[in-house]
């Protein structure tokens, strides 16, 4: 079964509207655990917009099951964080300080001596790596030179297309996450996955290992309240 780890970052961006702890971002993370989800998932960025540093933390001593911390390597804030805090994986994203939300992948080619440092340093730290790709079968390769234990497929196109032709939407992935499996590479994936096209995506690509999912679920559960959208998305992966 695909795992689903739940990015709380809008939770967070909603708390940091008014400046106290309403909605409480820990007990957030911790009903989305007893709820089904099977990890946290959080972004910090370095203007703190939604997820606080010392918010990881605090996730990271409360979760029972896997924190994913996402981010540009080259901040020095987040590798300095990543590296004190040792989540269970550290997923890799292009972001520059200022994007509102990742819109591309890395390439691995060339950003190659780079990117393979990063991840011997995370590997030497017991730290599970995954960087965020394009479905592309070279930035894939490039991935699986670097060193990366897993790729996250970047699933807006999918999004995007997927109401107009679901498997022209689908091809690329495939395509990318077959490559991915030749060179055993763990196989994630990330971005405007929803209850709309979820179900497609899980039965369509069963190697994924684990879905990222915030600003829809968190959207969601406006309407249909928290615990009943964690278990509305679990029964998509299944």
């Amino acid at each position: 079964m695909i795992k689903l780890s739940v990015n709380i970052n809008k939770i967070a961006l909603i708390r940091n509207s008014r400046g106290a702890n309403n909605p409480n971002v820990m007990k957030a993370a911790l009903d989305c655990e007893n709820y089904g989800a099977d990890g946290i998932t959080v972004h910090p960025r370095p203007d703190e917009r939604h997820i606080k540093y010392s918010d990881v933390f605090e996730l990271k001593s409360a979760l029972t099951t896997e924190l994913n911390v996402e981010g540009n390597p080259k901040e020095q804030k987040f590798m300095d964080l990543v590296l004190a805090v040792k989540p269970a994986q550290v997923t890799l994203v292009p972001d520059v300080p200022n994007q509102l939300t990742s819109n591309h992948g890395w390439d691995t080619i060339t950003e190659k001596a780079y990117l393979t440092g990063v991840i011997q340093t995370l590997k030497n730290a017991g730290i599970r790596t995954s960087i965020f790709v394009d479905p592309n079968t070279a930035m894939v390769e490039g991935a699986y030179q670097i060193g990366s234990d897993r790729i996250e497929l970047y699933t807006e196109a999918f999004a995007h297309h997927f109401s107009q032709n679901p498997e022209l939407a689908i091809a690329p992935y495939l395509e990318a996450a077959a490559r991915a499996q030749e060179l055993n590479l763990g196989i994630n994936a990330g971005h405007d996955l929803s209850l709309d096209n979820l179900r497609f995506f899980a039965q369509q690509l069963p190697a994924c290992l684990e879905v990222s999912i915030g600003h829809a679920l968190v959207c969601d559960a406006l309407y249909y309240g928290l615990e009943n959208t964690v278990a509305m998305y679990k029964r998509c992966l299944n």
